[in-house]
């Protein structure tokens, strides 16, 4: 049991294509108990199979994909509240995404551009920033909000099939000694963990992976350099759960990102700042400190682009 309850032990490993939950479970002394999270797997969830077997067999899944299906088949009122305020964030993610856009594109040509004097520039782009900086934060700001009023409005504790579903959630982490949190989708993922008010529950170490890490942070941040139709700016989406902070996790880094373009890694690097983008590759794994903090030597890119530790990419 951490000392602090807001501060359960944290494990982030890099993508589980060939999966250590085994390994990860031994080297902690963790036995009994696992409770699975893979809600971001949608209709696939219940194959958990694989990890039922790493962690020993005895698991039990939350079914937080399938207990959110339940809900709104037995609260019509509510889901059609839900796909209201689904149908607004879409839109103004799209908004958010075209102002973006020209700003990424803004900053690309002051980069492009060559300077008679170097610190004209330099400000010019910190100035760019600034404002990519602000337009993320209203962004995160007024999401904040429509989920703020939709809560107020469509009272959880109020709804009997919400109230019921978060019981059942929350005698079954009772018995948990670790929860293990897997990939997938992260809008799916982060908005159960939400519905059915996981973290705030969470008392035992915690293993998490992709779109997990990402969930248990404070920003969820998507991001895409090599997409079919080329580099897309890193959207900020919606707020995690808060788990761990002061980071921005980025899974499978190495394959989703031009880690080689220093000048854009440096943006991003800067841009998040003070919170740290931890590169999540495979083979990673970080354990955070019992006060939440990274340890020093966890790969996170620098401001000048490289990612630490190991030099430049």
């Amino acid at each position: 049991m951490p000392a602090d309850p807001h501060h359960p032990p944290v494990t982030l490993l890099g993508p589980q294509r060939d999966p250590v939950l085994d390994q990860v479970l031994g080297s902690l002394g963790l036995h009994g108990r696992i409770a699975l999270i893979n809600a971001g797997w949608r209709e696939r969830e219940p194959d958990d199979e694989l990890l039922a077997t790493l962690a020993g067999g005895d698991t039990v899944n939350l079914r937080l994909w399938h207990r959110m299906q339940e809900v709104w088949e037995a609260d019509p009122e509510f889901a059609e509240a839900d796909q209201r305020r689904r149908a607004v964030l879409e839109e103004m993610q799209e908004l958010y995404l075209l102002g973006l856009d020209h700003v990424v594109r803004a900053i690309a040509a002051l980069h492009q551009h060559t300077p008679r004097t170097h610190a004209v520039r330099e400000q010019a782009i910190a100035d760019a920033e600034e404002i990519m900086r602000d337009m993320d934060q209203r962004h995160l700001d007024r999401v904040a909000e429509v989920h703020q009023r939709f809560w107020a409005r469509w009272r959880p504790h109020e709804r009997p099939a919400v109230a019921a579903a978060r019981a059942a959630v929350s005698r079954e982490l009772a018995d948990a000694q670790a929860v293990v949190i897997t990939g997938g989708h992260v809008g799916v993922l982060v908005g159960a963990l939400h519905l059915f008010n996981v973290a705030p529950q969470i008392r035992v170490p915690v293993i998490a992976w992709g779109a997990g890490a990402m969930a248990l942070t404070e920003r969820v941040v998507l991001f895409h350099d090599r997409a079919a139709h080329g580099p897309t700016a890193a959207e900020v989406f919606s707020a995690g759960v808060g788990l761990v902070r002061g980071v921005v996790a980025l899974p499978d880094a190495r394959s989703r990102l031009d880690l080689d373009n220093r000048t854009r890694m440096a943006t991003l690097a800067r841009r998040f700042a003070p919170a740290a983008c931890l590169v999540l590759d495979a083979g990673t794994r970080v354990d955070l400190g019992p006060d939440g903090a990274l340890p020093e030597d966890a790969p996170v890119l620098r401001p000048d682009g490289t990612v630490r530790p190991g030099g430049p990419v």
